[in-house]
């Protein structure tokens, strides 16, 4: 029986008229359908605005982009680390063996977030993944200060701000669709882009104050900042809903598929590839000699800061002619540009270099949620879909730059370059089979 301030779709589902709601529809003749199968109601007696216009909607974004600032931003760092370890503290390591340090970082950013804090989330403890992830994210970086081998940076660096980050990242990506509808792709990229902006200012930060205070006290003033900055997330994030069931851990009837399964192939490898010259870039500038050491610092918050307008601006029309059209593209030339890498034997190509793969890169990484929240089947099961996506795109993540560190010291910087476009490539022919799988070879078809 139909309550007062219910609505009844013609199957018989019950959905209650309160103020702004979103829930599963699943009656294809009801008007109210959306293209993500879910129906959103607005409280015609009050007239409240559309979610995307309210200010608590407007902080949510504002509470993303400094979880990401803090999360994907310290891990987009981590080059500049790089850089000070192989000529300080780990110098008796390979790069190879350096770049674990991030790989591990930035896998558990991807697994923990995408995998392990799901059903904590859906429990409604959204308050306590941001409150955890703060902690063992600030407390990472203390730590860090104080390590002297390279075991201890792995489970300070490594584990510890890993797993920080990954608590942080679902409650950024999870509470966007409960407050935007129309533009959840762009609402999306802006809070993306904090990640960048963490990329541009980190490694600023920590090159200007390295040689004044010290590597011990530069860190600590790092986690300052981000013990401030987290602050605003901590106050502000709130999520309208929660699942009214547990959703499963994992689900594997996913795997039949097929566009899923294809796309998840593309993330594995465009992560795979995706960050190498995050890592290396300025190694290679500092090594090739055509850059000094301090210029070969702000390479990396170049290559960061054009990712912020990657992140944002095409992700204004993925809205429009959708997220896997975007994705193919951008996956492709970033490829291309890729395989330029070791052409470059001037500061002002290297600049272009980082202008254009930190645009063309930063697509992929903020496109990738609305991508799988366009092919998942089951709008109910799009939490755990991109959970599984997100932990097998961690693996790539995990393996790729110290894999190029092997490739590097064994056959020089042509095997890293050509890893990483290789990678890249492969990223956009998966992206695209997933694509033309979902729905055909139509040029004017938006997904």
């Amino acid at each position: 029986m139909t309550g007062p301030n219910q609505i009844k779709c013609e199957k018989g589902v019950e959905i209650s008229n309160q103020n702004e709601i979103s829930v599963p529809c699943i009656n294809d003749k009801c008007p109210g359908k959306t293209q993500e199968s879910q129906l959103v109601v607005q409280n015609p007696e009050n007239g409240d605005p559309a979610p995307s216009s309210n200010l608590l909607a407007c902080l949510q974004v504002l509470g993303a982009f400094f979880m990401m600032f803090n999360s994907w931003g310290v891990a987009n760092t981590f080059g500049a680390f790089q850089i000070y370890y192989e000529g300080a503290i780990l110098s008796d390591q390979s790069p190879s063996n350096i770049s674990w340090i991030g790989s591990i970082q930035a896998f558990l950013l991807l697994f923990v977030g995408g995998l392990c804090t799901g059903q904590i989330y859906d429990e409604g403890h959204m308050r306590a993944l941001v409150l955890c992830g703060s902690f063992f994210t600030v407390l990472g970086m203390m730590l860090i200060g104080i390590c002297k081998e390279y075991w201890q940076l792995v489970l300070a660096q490594g584990v510890l701000q890993g797993f920080g980050a990954g608590c942080l990242l679902l409650p950024s990506v999870a509470v966007m669709p409960q407050y935007f509808t129309k533009r959840r792709a762009f609402a999306t990229g802006i809070g993306a882009s904090g990640s960048s902006a963490g990329g541009v200012m980190y490694p600023i930060m920590f090159h200007k104050l390295l040689p004044r205070l010290g590597f011990a006290w530069t860190t600590r003033v790092m986690a300052f900042t981000m013990l401030g900055t987290l602050m605003i997330p901590i106050l502000v994030m709130r999520a309208k809903s929660f699942p009214a069931e547990r959703r499963p851990f994992v689900d594997l009837k996913v795997v039949r598929n097929i566009p899923y399964m294809l796309f998840s192939m593309g993330e594995f490898f465009g992560m795979m590839g995706m960050f190498i010259p995050f890592y290396y870039l300025s190694t290679y500038s500092l090594n090739t000699g055509f850059a000094t050491e301090d210029q070969s610092f702000y390479l990396l918050s170049i290559l960061n800061a054009a990712s912020v307008c990657g992140r944002i601006l095409p992700n204004f029309f993925a809205d429009i002619i959708g997220p896997l059209n975007m994705m193919t593209p951008f996956s492709a030339v970033c490829g291309i540009v890729a395989f330029t890498w070791t052409s470059i034997s001037t500061l002002g190509s290297v600049v272009t270099f980082c202008i254009f793969y930190g645009f063309f890169s930063g697509t992929f990484i903020s496109a990738t949620g609305p991508a799988l929240a366009t092919i998942s089947k089951d709008i109910a099961l799009v939490g755990t879909h991109m959970g599984q996506s997100f932990a097998f795109g961690g693996l790539g993540l995990l393996v790729g730059n110290p894999v190029a560190g092997v490739l590097l010291d064994r056959y020089g910087w042509i095997a890293p370059a050509c890893f990483c476009g290789t990678c890249n490539i492969l990223a956009a022919v998966f992206v695209m089979a997933a694509r033309v799988k979902e729905i055909g070879w139509g040029l004017r078809s938006k997904t």
